[in-house]
């Protein structure tokens, strides 16, 4: 989040109320001491009075907000995601009105006009994170000019919760364009699945559906057999993802690379495609593992500075990074 005018490190800072205010109560006490007027001096002492509530006011009053995480949800890099904190006051006198909320991590400032005493809200905001990985909220920053607007007093209160943040996706249709499947002509693919070839026979089981049934074989071994079936090359897409940075490349072609493959990923399941994804020692299934597995895999997947071996299929999609070269996908087999 950008910085506004308004933030400001330390503690407290006067308004422009609050200057003239000051201001006009230096006056009034000179005018007070060479007068000798005593209704001065009872407007002295209002006026001191105000700016010792205020004062008080506006520090008590933060020092009983307690902020607290309440999640976020897919939360993408360079991408808007919808989170929630929690915010208590746990003041049994103050009604802390016109708070600020910033962070690092929210796009926007958030603004409270209320927080009733012993009262809990949930705030819904806004947040971006510029990168992958798994981030860490530590710093949250509370702003308000309560009760009178003389101070601008600031609170930061301890804040603790983890986010997983998945890679960044390719905005511009060029660059999608570039990695998105390929359907292709249908083959078997030797993996059970959705496709039209026999892979296997097995018995019948409650729940099955009686299409599945193949009537001949049933017939000739005096029960209910169900045929499984081959899923079909042209529906399915093996991904692999080799997580080795040479010395000669650099951070930034990595991480493009790791976007590049989210890219793909995402466009394959929207797709409708099976996608079986490979990283070091770990194979996902979409079928199996479900959609945010993988991305979250993908998402804390760190450089490895040795080439590490992985099994690959014929039609594998492999992301890699090389010297001179950048980021690149490539095809393997014919």
């Amino acid at each position: 989040m950008t910085k506004e005018r308004w933030q400001f490190d330390g503690v407290v800072r006067l308004t422009r109320i609050g200057t003239s205010f000051v201001i006009f109560t230096v006056v009034i006490g000179f005018a007070a001491i060479n007068t000798g007027n005593n209704a001065l001096y009872i407007g002295l002492s209002l006026m001191l009075g105000c700016l010792l509530l205020s004062g008080i006011a506006s520090k008590d009053g933060l020092k009983q907000l307690v902020v607290e995480f309440d999640g976020v949800d897919e939360a993408w890099a360079m991408h808007p995601a919808h989170g929630r904190l929690r915010i208590r006051n746990r003041s049994r006198i103050w009604n802390v009105r016109d708070v600020i909320v910033t962070s690092d991590e929210l796009a926007a400032p958030l603004s409270l006009p209320l927080i009733k005493r012993r009262e809990e809200i949930v705030v819904h905001a806004m947040f971006s994170f510029r990168r992958r990985g798994l981030t860490h909220l530590t710093r949250v920053d509370l702003y308000t000019r309560f009760p009178f607007g003389f101070f601008l007093k600031k609170r930061r209160p301890r804040l603790t919760g983890d986010v997983v943040v998945f890679p960044r996706l390719l905005g511009d249709d060029i660059s999608r364009d570039r990695f998105r499947p390929n359907r292709g002509d249908l083959q078997s693919a030797n993996r059970i699945g959705g496709g039209t070839d026999i892979h296997s026979f097995r018995d019948y089981v409650r729940g099955d559906s009686l299409r599945r049934v193949h009537w001949k074989k049933s017939a000739s071994l005096g029960r209910w057999i169900i045929k499984q079936t081959e899923v079909e090359t042209g529906q399915s897409v093996h991904i692999v993802v080799d997580p080795y940075r040479p010395p000669e490349v650099s951070e930034e072609s990595f991480e493009e690379m790791i976007s590049e493959a989210a890219t793909f990923l995402d466009d394959a399941l929207r797709s409708g495609l099976e996608v079986a994804f490979s990283i070091p020692h770990v194979t996902m299934r979409s079928d199996r593992d479900g959609a945010a597995s993988m991305f979250r895999a993908l998402a804390l997947l760190e450089a490895a500075h040795e080439p590490v071996a992985q099994t690959v299929d014929r039609d594998s999609v492999i992301f890699t990074v090389a010297p001179g070269v950048g980021s690149w996908v490539s095809g393997v087999g014919a």
